[in-house]
């Protein structure tokens, strides 16, 4: 795909126009008044996990993430790692994880709570619980985090890849126990039933790793046999090399024949050179972020989020690690740098996001019937005039109609 065919799928796919009947408080059109209409966030996913809200201890590093972070983005991964969020029965880390999406919600950033069931991630104190035992938790697990977070949290990676169950530690993971006992899609089915009661409200989505066949045809069983799945997550950790074009636009097509929006959910693109012994399992504190390296980040995250956008099937796309700082794996793969200063990709995709695809605030007349045409990028939008304000939203690409009622001071 060219980069002119990118130029033109964004103005078609994530552009729409709206005649809008702008009426005063008291009912009346806005008949041949100036307003002024801006852009105040996008219907578009830009997030990253959050995972380092709060741990600095350094009050300026501290505000450095926070600042970068809100200034970029508008949705965040909230960590519920079984073992990390519940390193002793009963004992969670409820407390900070409300006061993370407490954050989020100040700074109208949506949340997600990711995963509710992943292999390799439970705590220790499970281990040698008599199956049932076991089987009980992690499925009682789900319903009290996503009921106890409906209204503050409500978007879910509830499985995780499940391409690597049952068979992962040669059977022996927790997980892979269940997943055995109820087959791939009877858990899956099953634990989007208890995520859809705990929450009917909620987004659910299924998240894997790299999206080889198995994946697809996992989700197409779990999709026929009636999964409440709405979101489709496709993870994009590139730390053995950058996707060719022709994958992505590949992988982007087939997953959209499903029907659901895709999320590309993890999704790291490295500043420092290819490993040729990384391992998926193993940290290293050998990896460094390069000159060279940031400014091929850079082009490289131009080019990937500019075709992700491009798509219609994608809805979101969730950097991961915002810093190198603990950067998972020890990668060099953050936005920013460890003192949190921005590297080139950050600096780029902030120039994509709030400057290329962000629709300015500009001045418009009303006509004899208080409309006025607004055509920008799909995402929420405040009108001003004389001092009251009215909100409205262009959800879809093409041509919409909507009224919008100004509120008085």
């Amino acid at each position: 795909m060219t980069t002119e065919t990118i130029k033109q799928q964004i103005q078609k796919n994530r552009k729409g126009t709206v005649r809008l009947t702008i009426q005063k408080p008291n009912g009346k059109p806005l008949a041949n008044r100036e307003v002024s209409i801006g852009q105040t966030r996008h219907q578009f996913l830009f997030g990253c996990n959050i995972f380092r809200l709060g741990t600095f201890a350094d009050p300026a590093i501290e505000s450095a993430y926070r600042e970068r972070f809100e200034n970029l983005l508008n949705y965040a991964t909230l960590p519920f790692y079984w073992s990390r969020y519940e390193p002793a029965p009963g004992e969670t880390q409820v407390k900070r994880i409300t006061e993370m999406a407490q954050w989020c919600a100040k700074h109208n950033i949506t949340v997600k709570g990711h995963p509710m069931i992943f292999h390799g991630t439970g705590p220790k104190w499970i281990e040698n619980l008599p199956f049932a035992e076991f089987k009980r938790l992690q499925f009682e697990r789900i319903t009290r985090e996503i009921s106890g977070f409906a209204g503050l949290v409500d978007i879910w990676d509830v499985v995780n890849e499940a391409v690597w169950t049952p068979g992962h530690l040669g059977g022996k993971d927790p997980m892979a126990r269940i997943c055995r006992r109820m087959g791939r899609i009877g858990m899956i089915k099953h634990a989007y039933a208890l995520a859809r009661a705990a929450n009917p409200k909620a987004k659910l989505i299924i998240n894997d790793c790299d999206p080889v066949p198995k994946y697809a045809r996992i989700l197409r069983d779990a999709l026929a046999a009636k999964a409440q799945i709405d979101i489709v997550g496709i993870q994009s950790h590139m730390h053995k090399g950058y996707w060719p074009t022709e994958k992505t636009q590949s992988v982007c097509d087939e997953y959209s024949t499903f029907g659901k929006p895709i999320q590309f959910s993890e999704l790291t693109i490295l500043s420092g050179i290819i490993q040729p012994d990384h391992s998926w399992n193993k940290r290293r504190d050998d990896w460094f972020s390069t000159p060279e390296g940031e400014e091929l980040q850079a082009r490289q995250v131009s080019e990937f989020y500019s075709m992700l956008y491009a798509h219609p099937g994608v809805a979101g796309i969730t950097w991961w690690d915002f810093t190198d700082d603990n950067a998972w794996l020890g990668a060099p793969g953050g936005l920013l740098r460890k003192d949190m200063s921005p590297k080139p990709a950050y600096t780029a995709l902030l120039d994509l996001v709030k400057k290329q695809w962000w629709t300015p605030k500009r001045k418009l007349m009303t006509d004899a019937k208080g409309q006025v045409d607004v055509e920008g990028f799909l995402g929420d939008y405040e009108i001003v005039a004389d001092g009251d304000k009215a909100k409205f939203a262009i959800a879809r690409a093409g041509r919409s109609q909507q009224r919008a009622t100004l509120v008085g001071k």
